[in-house]
């Protein structure tokens, strides 16, 4: 006989505004309990230092998080420019310090202008990519340097938004780059451009594929709302196939819809040739996703289990 599942079968995406110094797993962990959910997943990790969002996969909905690990991303930052840490951020010991009195607004726009499109980043040591089963935070923390592989990752924008002279300049930046971008890299990156040690003093992501901060909420707000009933804290979640939008939505009739639920292709008439879909019943439930043959069958691929 298996063993009962802990918990509440709750489905859905909570978009969290992320506080400062809480890992995202700490998060994660935190609004499972609120919710008493069976299950649940987070769509990859902010750094302790950094706020905002951070979508929560509850239970069915955790088999389309990758569709937001995946996606772009957004964040609203400060970099630091004359100042060095060992982790690139203002978490860190400071390692160096340059006058950095002399550089000008234009000269930072120009910096930037070279930053932008396709570059190569690599990882800093303070990060959690694993070498030999260790990630590489715990060996920085033992004094090691590890060569890391350069990482391709396109910046989509990168604008200033504020310019603080000084011995140590202060830059607001908005940045819009894919999955992957280590912004504490590109903060250091422009400081190698500009002759100058750089570090990160704040970060907030501003999105994360197709949630904004305008959709997050607060874990002050997820508390007190867990103190009424469970169906209003199910009222802030977001629908499982928000992170798919991306992807061409499929009507599957009444009698598809059995066959499909126990893995077998269906007809789906006048739909895409081919391709990743979203599949939707008749009633407009969500059923997960599959691809289309190119004999205009649908193969599922991932269900959902209601």
């Amino acid at each position: 006989m298996g063993r009962k599942r802990r918990g509440r079968l709750v489905d859905g995406i909570l978009v969290l505004d992320k506080p400062p110094g809480m890992t995202s797993n700490g998060a994660l962990q935190r609004v499972k309990r609120l919710f008493d959910a069976a299950k649940a997943g987070h769509t990859g990790s902010l750094d302790p230092l950094a706020t905002g969002v951070l979508p929560l996969c509850l239970g069915e909905a955790t088999k389309f998080s990758q569709y937001v690990l995946d996606a772009d991303k957004g964040y609203l930052s400060t970099f630091v420019l004359g100042i060095g840490t060992d982790t690139l951020d203002a978490e860190g010991e400071e390692t160096s310090r340059e006058d950095a009195a002399h550089l000008t607004k234009d000269q930072v726009l120009e910096a930037m202008a070279s930053l932008t499109g396709a570059i190569e980043q690599i990882p800093p040591m303070y990060s959690a990519i694993k070498r030999d089963g260790q990630p590489l935070y715990k060996l920085a923390r033992q004094g090691l340097e590890i060569e890391r592989k350069a990482r391709s990752v396109i910046i989509h924008q990168f604008e200033l938004l504020a310019f603080r002279p000084g011995k140590a300049v202060e830059v607001d930046v908005d940045i819009l780059c894919t999955k992957g971008t280590y912004i504490r890299s590109l903060a250091e990156s422009l400081g190698q451009a500009l002759g100058l040690p750089a570090h990160v003093s704040v970060l907030r992501r501003s999105l994360a594929g197709p949630y904004s901060l305008a959709q997050a909420v607060t874990l002050d707000h997820l508390e007190t709302v867990a103190e009424r009933t469970p169906e209003q804290l199910d009222a802030l979640l977001m629908p499982m196939d928000g992170p798919l939008d991306a992807l061409p939505g499929v009507v599957i009739g009444e009698s598809a819809v059995y066959y499909l639920k126990r893995g077998q292709p269906v007809l789906v008439p006048n739909g895409p040739r081919d391709g990743m879909v979203r599949a939707y019943a008749a009633g407009g439930a969500f059923l997960g996703i599959g691809e289309m043959l190119d004999d205009g069958r649908l193969a599922p691929r991932r269900l959902v289990n209601p």
